[in-house]
């Protein structure tokens, strides 16, 4: 069996591996994101369109673990944002920076659509590395005032990217995805089988023991 090791603390990330037999080992990075993308958008001349900032820090998160383990077999680095466009130009949003953030974004996102990017990076120490983005549509449900100030009070949508889950308590709030539905989730199981075959390595290979 391959050993994967996530650099990620989110639960729905390890949860939808765990689900699909994988069962990683977890080691959160010691990146700055903020300092490592403004690098980025500023080598990149001043922009950087939103697949490919999920994906500098999908990057940079897995290179960080992976040059402390270096006898790890794989290491995945994950990064998830939503670009979302209200009619004032495109946004692109990572987690709300507190209760009132979160508010402020659901007014704008009901009734409407946006993308939600999730970058992932594999580095197989000593053999490569490979990476890729996935890019799904989702529809949000009109809400109420009274329902935004409801969800938000649990505080689940402060601490995911886009200030909502589809695989939570914000799931009633989803009408609609067009794409991988893992990829919302946080991690796109079907991009990691194919970034896995250009390592050489087979996505079966990471099944647990039954």
């Amino acid at each position: 069996m391959t050993t994967l090791l996530l650099a990620s603390a989110s639960p729905a990330r390890l949860a939808t591996l765990r689900s699909a037999g994988v069962r990683p080992d977890v080691r959160v990075s010691d990146v700055d994101e903020p300092a490592v993308l403004a690098t980025a958008v500023l080598d990149a001349g001043g922009t950087m369109p939103a697949a490919e900032q999920v994906l500098v820090l999908a990057r940079a998160k897995a290179e960080d673990v992976a040059s402390h383990a270096p006898s790890t077999d794989v290491v995945l680095g994950c990064d998830s944002m939503l670009e979302l466009d209200d009619g004032s130009g495109p946004d692109v949003l990572g987690k709300p920076a507190d209760a009132a953030d979160a508010v402020a974004r659901w007014r704008r996102m009901r009734g409407r659509s946006g993308v939600l990017h999730t970058g992932h990076w594999l580095v197989r120490p000593g053999d490569g590395e490979a990476g890729g983005t996935s890019s799904t549509v989702v529809h949000f449900a009109d809400l109420t005032d009274e329902e935004i100030e409801a969800y938000v009070a649990t505080g689940e949508p402060l601490a995911v990217a886009g200030a909502f889950t589809v695989d939570g308590l914000g799931g009633a709030f989803v009408t609609a995805i067009e794409g991988d539905y893992h990829g919302v989730v946080g991690v796109s199981l079907p991009l990691v089988r194919v970034l896995l075959a250009e390592l050489g390595l087979a996505w079966t290979d990471l099944w647990a023991p039954r």
